[in-house]
């Protein structure tokens, strides 16, 4: 799908994304149950996201199905790229301690959150 429709493609990863954000803050609220599983489910997605999307912001794909993709994306290439390793990189470090116990799970949250905002920041369309 990547291929022949990237705004899909990238609009599907960050709808899983949020699933499972909306469900580890669910879980850190304790208004769901701890479970590793769930936890190592949300943390394998996310790392996939990570690795996925900067293939997913060719040229073609700047405007069209209500994207929230901002034009820095293009002029910023570099800086994208490395914002989506740096999330990588904060998923990576924090599986282990986040599906380990809540605690841990509590500690990762908040730094996967900021990585995701660090980007959300420069290179998302706030919504109206």
């Amino acid at each position: 799908m990547s291929q022949s429709d990237p705004i899909a493609a990238r609009k599907a990863l960050m709808k899983q994304n949020n699933d499972h954000a909306r469900d580890m803050v669910q879980t850190m609220r304790g208004q769901k149950p701890f479970d590793a599983a769930a936890v190592e489910a949300a943390f394998a997605q996310w790392a996939d996201t990570a690795q996925k999307l900067p293939g997913l912001f060719p040229d073609n794909s700047k405007t069209g199905q209500d994207t929230r993709a901002t034009p820095k994306i293009w002029q910023n290439k570099k800086d994208f790229d490395e914002k989506a390793a740096a999330f990588g990189k904060a998923v990576a470090e924090n599986r282990d301690k986040a599906k380990a116990s809540l605690d841990g799970l509590k500690a990762a949250i908040p730094v996967i959150g900021k990585e995701c905002d660090n980007c959300h920041e420069d290179y998302r369309v706030p919504k109206q």
